[in-house]
């Protein structure tokens, strides 16, 4: 795969302005190269997400298309495979049995349930009959399932067995106005009594099959311009927002990954697999996955348990894996851990062949070239871990260190890029190329679809004008979502004049290289009037070996921030034997020892970054329990819920004020 030798990725298509009349500095504008003369038209027969399906399942009809692992006394078996016109044939009978059950053309049907071969075919059946999807996700937060099945007025549920039971709950308020549940395999005779006393007709899956078998339908196609989906966001505040994407985006972003990948040597193919484990309700892998089908590419589903993650690649020997950063730091801390535990001797040999291929690559040459030596004496053996057989890895969802990026590049002899979007954006609108090591700790360039700049953000004093040019991301093209359901304010809000105002902080290169680098809303004012932008600061902060997660805070009425932090077990424990302490790892993390070691290493950070007095730490709490979902901590993409993290850790960071104060207050007494 050798990029464009000339590493020109985009082109400025407008100048930046400053600002004047009230209005904000804005920066260049900058598209894809690949659409340089405009953006690419869609072919007749490929312009909606149906489309994509459709002529794949014709093209490619006894391909492998979806592949599961039937569990048989809790232990997953090898993969079973469905074909692309098995797949299809349950499509049309799915399409054929919501209409015998009376739903509409442009009628909202939910999903809800995990990653598995129904879950498409459910998706597929909305496609195919011009009915809007609707993915459930209860790690919205309480009651989003309610709330979403009440505010897109869903007719039709198709649903995972076990959360068959959250539908059927009294909390589900919304439930009465379903006209039908159909289960991904079967339901139990009291679950179809307790449906049937409220109203709603219980299906297994092949009992709703069958209705279409028996009662055969035409598909309703649908247009471009119809909405294909309405997905809900997890928001870091508030309730979940309808984020609704049209069929002619799905189309574009198919064509679009095609170009990108049409520029280089290794080619994406029908003997490609896919892991699929990151929420399809998510957009990330909803659309890697239409990307597959358009290939005739196989997905295989994992089988419900990420602790076992590592049971299924090797089972499955993926060529595509897609993550967020958390996946990949585990995977870098357990290569790490084997490195730790080699004899010495070839522990030294391991990071002189790394050094060497990262020195090559970073001269330019490609990570098959840069040392096959390397390769065949060390890194096979990383690669194997991973499954024998992977091209390319994927990281969204937020940043991944340059550390963890330079060593995936290097030690797993596959492609690996970053990139970033918004479920607003049909997911990526940036991506980096293969291969160029230039791009590492980027977002990359802009996608084939999409156009950027940035625009001014002066109360954190980002100017997008400025050396560097700093500013709020802001979207505009074939991409960006047709607006939020029922809510044309906030639709209104967010896109100005045809561009989507992400609400993140980007830092954009000459050449239209784009990095992000802070929140636009996370930001709060101290006591003395100094604005500080959490976000950088969390990633700053979260680099000593002793912090696996931190939470940063400030309140606008004192003028030292504090923070709560995940310390990291092993290197916790570690620490611990090494002072002499014994005990479990919740009662080490109560030692006010830990808490002072933990205090110096944030301040050794705050030193080496050089920040400024009112941005070093001056307290900690320490939770041993990660922050989590079930606590409504963090979102289903692991975005922190600031608002429910200081309810929560609320008492706690009133007693490190109090006793920053306490200190304050002894050191004026001398």
């Amino acid at each position: 795969m050798e990029a464009n030798p000339k590493n020109i990725f985009t082109i400025k298509v407008e100048d930046g302005k400053p600002g004047k009349d009230g209005q904000l500095a804005v920066g260049p504008v900058f598209r894809s190269v690949l659409a340089k003369d405009g953006f690419p038209q869609l072919e007749p027969d490929m312009k909606t997400s149906w489309d994509v399906f459709r002529v794949a399942a014709g093209k490619y009809p006894n391909n492998r298309m979806l592949g599961w692992r039937p569990l048989k006394d809790g232990v997953p078996g090898p993969y079973l495979w469905k074909t692309y016109k098995e797949v299809y044939d349950e499509v049309l009978q799915a399409v054929s049995a919501l209409q015998q059950l009376g739903v509409q053309p442009g009628s909202r049907v939910g999903i809800y349930g995990t990653n598995c071969p129904q879950w498409i075919v459910s998706m597929q059946a909305c496609n195919g009959y011009s009915l809007i999807c609707v993915p459930l996700y209860d790690t919205l937060g309480a009651g989003a399932v309610d709330f979403i099945i009440d505010h897109a007025e869903i007719d039709v549920v198709f649903i995972q067995d076990k959360k068959i039971k959250e539908i059927l709950s009294p909390n589900c308020k919304s439930a009465k106005r379903l006209k039908a549940l159909v289960a991904f395999t079967s339901a139990t005779s009291e679950q179809i009594k307790e449906a049937d006393n409220i109203g709603i007709k219980l299906y297994s899956w092949n009992d709703f099959l069958k209705v279409g078998k028996d009662n055969p339908r035409q598909p309703c196609p649908p247009q471009a311009n119809d909405i294909c989906t309405i997905m809900y966001t997890s928001g870091t505040s508030g309730l979940p927002k309808g984020v609704m994407l049209t069929h002619e985006s799905h189309a574009m972003y198919v064509k679009g990954v095609d170009l990108f990948m049409d520029q280089f040597d290794d080619k994406m193919t029908t003997d490609d697999v896919f892991l699929s484990f990151l929420p399809l309700a998510h957009i990330l892998d909803r659309m890697i996955e239409e990307y597959f089908f358009h290939k005739g590419a196989s997905i295989g589903y994992y089988h419900g348990d990420l602790n076992a993650l590592r049971d299924d690649i090797q089972e499955l020997k993926p060529t595509l894996l897609v993550g967020v950063p958390r996946v990949y730091e585990r995977i870098y801390e357990g290569i790490l851990k084997a490195i730790a535990e080699l004899r010495p001797l070839r522990r030294v040999i391991f990071n002189a062949l790394y050094n060497r291929k990262l020195a090559s690559m970073k001269a330019g040459y490609s990570h098959k070239t840069a040392s096959p030596f390397a390769d065949m004496l060390a890194f096979r053996k990383v690669k194997a871990r991973l499954g024998g057989r992977l091209r390319l890895l994927i990281s969204g969802g937020a940043p991944l260190s340059n550390e963890i990026e330079e060593f995936m590049r290097v030690a797993t002899c596959a492609y690996f890029v970053q990139g970033y979007g918004l479920t607003e954006t049909l997911g990526p609108s940036t991506v980096c190329y293969i291969d160029d090591m230039a791009l590492v700790g980027s977002a990359g360039v802009p996608a084939t679809y999409t156009e950027i700049r940035l625009e001014e953000v002066p109360e954190m004093g980002y100017d997008p004008l400025g050396v560097p040019s700093r500013g709020e991301i802001c979207i505009r093209g074939k991409s960006v979502f047709a607006g939020y359901y029922k809510n044309p304010e906030l639709t209104n809000e967010v896109i100005v004049d045809g561009w989507f105002h992400t609400g993140d902080i980007g830092e954009m290169t000459p050449d239209g290289i784009l990095k992000v680098i802070d929140r636009k809303k996370n930001i709060f004012k101290l006591s003395h009037g100094e604005y500080v932008a959490v976000e950088y600061l969390e990633k700053l902060y979260g680099f000593p070996p002793i912090v696996e997660d931190i939470w940063v805070y400030g309140d606008s009425f004192k003028s030292n921030l504090v923070a709560v932090v995940n310390p990291h077990e092993e290197n916790t424990m570690k620490w611990a034997e090494s002072n002499g302490y014994k005990g479990s790892f919740g009662e080490i993390c109560r030692l006010e020892s830990l808490k002072e070691y933990t205090l110096k290493e944030l301040t050794a950070v705050a030193q080496k970054n050089k920040l400024r007095g009112f941005e070093y730490i001056k307290g900690v709490v320490l939770d041993p329990i990660p922050f989590d979902i079930e606590r409504d901590l963090v979102t289903a993409t692991m975005k922190k819920r600031r608002n429910n993290m200081l309810k929560y850790y609320q008492s706690e960071i009133d007693t490190v004020y109090k006793k920053l104060d306490a200190q304050k207050n002894a050191a004026k007494a001398k």
